[in-house]
């Protein structure tokens, strides 16, 4: 299969595919989904932390210097940092968040960005090696479930109705798609940027796995629910070193 084939089937299944799933769950009623959500929080976290650590940083400071790598790094997490801090980039999982404030449409727009930039991670790794682009799909779908449940109950709260919230919140995740296409026409020409851009795509994990959904974790302290979340955590780390370990 071409490179080109394998960047479009990852980025499908990390757009439409995590839509479709999130809208089988939503179907399953919302004590069911309430039930899910912690957990897929849970795993994604391994698997967010597992691909910036295990994967993406690896991967960069094979071709560029470990100061620019970590510069890079640590300019990634600020920039992020602003644009949640201007409600560009949002991520929620819990319905007493502030972003429930926010209209639909800027929560769209705002997970419009976030899935275009995750195209352009999911190619960026796939045009290292086969194994990383993979890892780093699993951990894109990983936080993308919870994330886009989060999203269509915002886009319900916000007077949408079903049908035409999983409407709208398909066409944002489309979006990956044209990430992941402009990506690889971009870094195939520029190849010396590639370290660059999975320093930042380790920054974008890290953030979204530290700064959102560890927290998120946090406001259940029961020791059965925390018990089960380290657990869930090590799950998704591990099947990442699973990924890595078996393509060396």
């Amino acid at each position: 299969m071409s490179l080109g084939w394998s960047i479009s089937i990852a980025a499908f299944a990390a757009s439409l595919g995590v839509v479709s799933a999130t809208a089988l769950l939503l179907l399953l009623g919302d004590r069911v989904v309430a039930h899910l959500v912690p957990r897929l929080v849970s795993f994604a976290v391994g698997t967010l932390l597992g691909a910036a650590f295990l994967g993406l940083l690896p991967e960069a400071l094979r071709s560029a210097s470990p100061r620019a790598v970590l510069l890079t790094t640590l300019v990634g997490l600020l920039a992020f940092f602003v644009l949640e801090k201007l409600l560009i980039w949002r991520h929620c999982h819990d319905e007493n968040c502030s972003v429930h404030d926010a209209s639909g449409r800027l929560i769209l727009f705002g997970d419009a960005f976030h899935n275009f930039a995750d195209g352009v991670v999911i190619a960026s790794a796939f045009l290292q090696s086969p194994v990383l682009g993979v890892s780093t799909t699993l951990a894109v779908i990983a936080h993308e479930v919870p994330q886009e449940l989060g999203d269509f109950g915002i886009l319900l709260n916000s007077g949408f109705g079903r049908v035409k919230a999983y409407a709208y919140n398909s066409l944002s995740a489309a979006t990956t798609m044209l990430g992941a296409w402009l990506g690889y026409l971009a870094v195939t020409e520029v190849q010396h940027a590639v370290p660059y851009v999975l320093a930042v795509s380790a920054a974008s994990f890290l953030y979204i796995g530290i700064a959102d959904l560890i927290p998120a974790l946090h406001r259940d302290t029961s020791p059965r629910s925390s018990a089960e979340q380290v657990f869930l955590v090590m799950v998704g780390v591990a099947l990442i070193a699973l990924l890595r370990h078996t393509g060396h």
